[in-house]
């Protein structure tokens, strides 16, 4: 049984990425970062009593800034192969918290790197780049394309990315990068511009919100589907040798176009509901971004199968079912209550 440690477990990509390697048979662990709430429902699913007999799923406390909890971890868990999707990753954030963006989306992969190093390791390791690297690179873009970064994200992205190229060519460590671009789901968090469209499609509808604000409507982004990319993280580390590479559909579309096709899924008329505020506009605009996943089809054999209108409904439809199941929820327990 191989077994698997995956930082940012909790998050979208982590949920999904612990599902796929549970059912394949791996041991999994994940690393679950301290707060006063818990943050763990996405993990819902395959998560049970680490004391049961036959789990293959744990959750241990650690931080991508505490180099001790990484070494001790690393070290007595011995893993085959360590997923790095731990990051503070919100680009608007990383302006108002650019230090502690570097610390750990940025500083975390070294820290991760060192304790493979100094534990005698072998474990495979995935470090998750970003298309936010890129900045205002023209599209398309692969893996021969400059980086040019726009955001305190972009720059500590960056510096894990050439990190892991580092590390993989001093020292020998199977280190991957895989440079995704924007991959969406219905886990996606409530703060990031699809999500919070299509959580607003479905209070509108359901009279509950009159208005959505939203900034830069021009900005395009190349958007697939989180599962399909997790598959493919899992694919770098299976291949033969360590190598870099972009996940992309190889098409781009506006925040205005997922506006659109959101409210339109559900019958509105986005025009009459979306408005623009400058406060949600960033320091520097990333404008363009359109991957080209040539080198994943023909070394991986990887390939997108959800379509962008595809991924549209399937997140409104979520969100719509989401608020449903959360209203009829209040209405039982305000019958219960009378």
């Amino acid at each position: 049984m191989k077994k698997a440690l995956i930082t940012g477990v909790s998050g979208q990509d982590g949920s999904f990425l612990a599902e796929l390697l549970v059912k394949k048979g791996y041991e999994v662990h994940g690393l679950l970062r301290r707060a006063s709430t818990f943050n763990t429902h996405r993990l819902d699913g395959i998560y049970r009593d680490p004391h049961e007999a036959g789990v293959r799923f744990f959750m241990h406390y650690g931080d991508l800034s505490d180099s001790g909890s990484l070494n001790h971890l690393i070290g007595d868990l011995e893993p085959d192969e360590i997923y790095n999707l731990g990051a503070q990753s919100h680009v608007k954030v990383s302006f108002e918290i650019p230090e502690y963006t570097a610390d750990v989306t940025g500083m975390g992969t070294i820290r991760i790197l060192e304790a493979v190093q100094a534990a005698g390791s072998s474990a495979r390791f995935y470090q998750a780049s970003s298309s936010e690297m890129f900045g205002s690179s023209p599209p398309p873009q692969d893996e021969d394309t400059p980086f040019h970064p726009r955001s305190p994200y972009g720059v500590a992205k960056m510096f894990a990315y050439w990190t892991t190229v580092n590390y993989r060519e001093s020292y020998g460590i199977f280190a991957t990068n895989g440079i995704l671009m924007n991959h969406e789901s219905p886990r996606r968090g409530e703060t990031f511009v699809t999500r919070k469209i299509t959580r607003a499609v479905a209070r509108i509808q359901a009279g509950l919100q009159d208005e959505l604000y939203l900034g830069n409507l021009a900005a395009c982004r190349d958007w697939g589907y989180a599962p399909e990319y997790v598959e493919a993280m899992w694919m770098m580390l299976q291949h033969d040798e360590p190598d870099d590479f972009v996940i992309a559909t190889g098409e781009s579309h506006s925040i205005r176009e997922f506006a659109q096709l959101a409210f339109a899924h559900v019958g509105l008329d986005w025009e009459r509901y979306v408005k623009v505020d400058p406060r949600y506009y960033r320091p520097a605009e990333v404008d363009f971004l359109r991957g080209n996943a040539a080198k994943a089809k023909r070394i991986l054999g990887w390939e997108p199968r959800t379509s962008f209108p595809q991924l549209v409904e399937l997140m409104v439809d979520a969100d719509v079912k989401l608020l449903e199941d959360a209203l009829s929820g209040r209405l039982l327990r305000s019958d219960r209550d009378q």
